[in-house]
C-alpha cells in the first residue's frame, strides 16, 4: 500500500503502491503516511522527502470503499475522517526538509492536494488533474488551502467550480507543478532536481521552507524583524560560516555528497 525507504543521501522516498486502485486513499493509507511522515520529520539523516506513485495513476484521490462507508457516517466521524486528512496534508506542508512530488499520471481531488503540498511538483506530460469534488456534492475543503497557495484564487475559481480534467502543461501555467517533461526524462529530471538540493545547506534549506510560510502568513513589521534576525543568525551559524569560507576557498562545501 506504501512502500517507504531512505537512501544513503538522506533522500526518503515515500511511494503509493495501489495501482489497481490508481493509487486511491483511505483512511489506512492516510493514517499510514502520517505515521512514516512522523518518523522522517523527526530524522535528521533526511534531507529531501520525494512522493510518488507507481503505475498509470499518481493518486486518484479518495477510495470508492472508504467513500462508501464515509456516507454512512454521522457528523462527528465524518469530521475525525477529516481531520486525519488535514493532518496528513498539513504534515507534508510543514515537512522539515524540502519536499519533491514526482507525478506520472492523473491526480484526482485529494491527489491534487497531495502535489500542492510539495514544495517542488514535477509532472509527466502523461499528467492531468482534476478538482472533481463538486461533482459529487462536494468540495476540496481540506486541502483548499493548500492548493489555493499553489494556483492562486482565480484559477481556483475555475477548476474548484467547472471540476473540468486539465492537462499537465495547464497545470504548469497555473502553478500547481513548476515543470512538465516528457514520460521517459522524468526520473532523470526529478534526480537533477533532489541532486540540486542536496547540494544546498540542510540547515539554509529548513530556514528558507519556514521562512516562506512565515512572509506568506504574516504581517509586515512582524516579517521585517524575522528575517533580519534569521539572515543573522543564519551567518553566524556554523553551516553559514562553513559555507562562506567553502566559497573563499573555492572547495564544495562539507554537505555536498562525495560522488
Amino acid at each position: 500500500m506504501l512502500q517507504h525507504e531512505l537512501d544513503s543521501r538522506g533522500v526518503a522516498t515515500l511511494c503509493l503502491d495501489r495501482p489497481q486502485l490508481h493509487n486511491a486513499f483511505d483512511d489506512t493509507l492516510i493514517a499510514e503516511l502520517n505515521r512514516v511522515l512522523t518518523h522522517y520529520a523527526a530524522d535528521p539523516a533526511v534531507r529531501v522527502l520525494v512522493l510518488r506513485s507507481n503505475g498509470k495513476s499518481f493518486s486518484a484521490g479518495a477510495d470508492l470503499n472508504w467513500m462508501k462507508r464515509v456516507a454512512q457516517y454521522d457528523f462527528d466521524d465524518n469530521l475525525r475522517d477529516s481531520q486525519a486528512l488535514a493532518e496528513l496534508m498539513e504534515r507534508i506542508y510543514r515537512f522539515p526538509a524540502p519536499t519533491v512530488a514526482v507525478v506520472q499520471g492523473p491526480a484526482f481531488g485529494g491527489g491534487v492536494g497531495l502535489v500542492s503540498c510539495c514544495d517542488i511538483a514535477i509532472a509527466s506530460t502523461s499528467a492531468s488533474f482534476c478538482l472533481s469534488e463538486v461533482k459529487l456534492g462536494l468540495a476540496p475543503a481540506v486541502i483548499s488551502p493548500y492548493v489555493i497557495a499553489a494556483m492562486g484564487a482565480r484559477q481556483a475559481q475555475r477548476y474548484f467550480l467547472t471540476a473540468e480534467r486539465f492537462s499537465a502543461d495547464t497545470a504548469c501555467q497555473t502553478g500547481l507543478v513548476q515543470q512538465v517533461v516528457a514520460p521517459e526524462v522524468l526520473d532523470d529530471e526529478a534526480d537533477t532536481l533532489v541532486n540540486a538540493l542536496l547540494a544546498n545547506g540542510p540547515v539554509a534549506l529548513a530556514a528558507c521552507k519556514q521562512l516562506i510560510h512565515r512572509v506568506a502568513e504574516a504581517s509586515t513589521p512582524e516579517i521585517r524583524d524575522y528575517t533580519t534576525h534569521l539572515i543573522a543568525t543564519l551567518r553566524a551559524g556554523a553551516e553559514g560560516q562553513e559555507g562562506l569560507k567553502a566559497f573563499l576557498d573555492k572547495r564544495p562545501a562539507n554537505w555536498i555528497p562525495t560522488p
